[in-house]
């Protein structure tokens, strides 16, 4: 999924954002409010992790300005206070979960796949074609009971192939959800990608390549 930890501790957004990276998101992260406005207008986030208490704009007047616009996106809201009118605060602005800090990773990680699930069409939990099953929250691979052991790349690859059930996805949307925004879109990253996923997932071959319009599993 694409990411965006808004998170004015500069230390604990890189911790969490490393962290996510190593689940096979794509993370960006923002340091204060004006920040996370700025890059929420110009990347589709699935989740954003948000800090109450950003610096420029408050994480309230944040959330607030997300379900004014309608963004799609899911807000996992970050506070140091840990009452329950605090909870029913941040709830009540917009915010579709709420964690306080300090917090375990493994329970951000597991809201976060929950949060991310609701922000698309419903999938299943495990994704499964042509032989393949993916457990996103294990992050395990199996072809016809094979365990295939993929990259972070790889594996958030196959996870959206997999979640488009069929149909053809561009090499703009694998970028805007398996890549961050340091990533150049000329360096064909999503090409070699492709290219080692095929090799470790082996015959019969199941991504097909669909000319001028980008990649699928039929």
């Amino acid at each position: 999924m694409r990411l965006l930890v808004a998170e004015d501790e500069r230390l604990l957004a890189d911790t969490i954002a490393e962290w996510l990276r190593e689940d096979a998101h794509a993370v960006d992260v923002a340091y204060d409010g004006a920040a996370a406005l700025e890059r929420i207008d110009v990347n589709d986030y699935d989740v954003i992790i948000l800090d109450r208490d950003l610096p420029r704009v408050h994480g309230d007047e944040v959330c607030a300005r997300l379900v004014a616009s309608g963004c799609a996106a899911r807000v996992l809201m970050l506070t140091a206070a840990g009452e329950v009118t605090d909870r029913v605060a941040g709830l009540s602005l917009g915010a579709d979960d709420y964690l306080t800090k300090p917090f375990a990773f493994p329970e951000l990680a597991a809201r976060v796949l929950a949060l991310g699930r609701r922000s698309r069409p419903a999938a299943p939990p495990v994704l499964g074609r042509r032989g393949i099953t993916l457990d996103p929250a294990r992050r395990e691979v199996f072809r016809d009971d094979r365990y295939v052991p993929l990259a972070k790349k790889e594996f958030a690859v196959l996870t959206e192939l997999l979640r488009a059930d069929g149909a053809a996805v561009s090499t703009e949307q694998l970028l805007e959800k398996a890549w961050d925004e340091h990533t150049d879109p000329f360096t064909g990253a999503v090409r070699v990608t492709l290219l080692k996923l095929r090799r470790k997932l082996g015959d019969p071959p199941v991504i097909e390549t669909v000319t001028g319009v980008g990649y699928r599993i039929p």
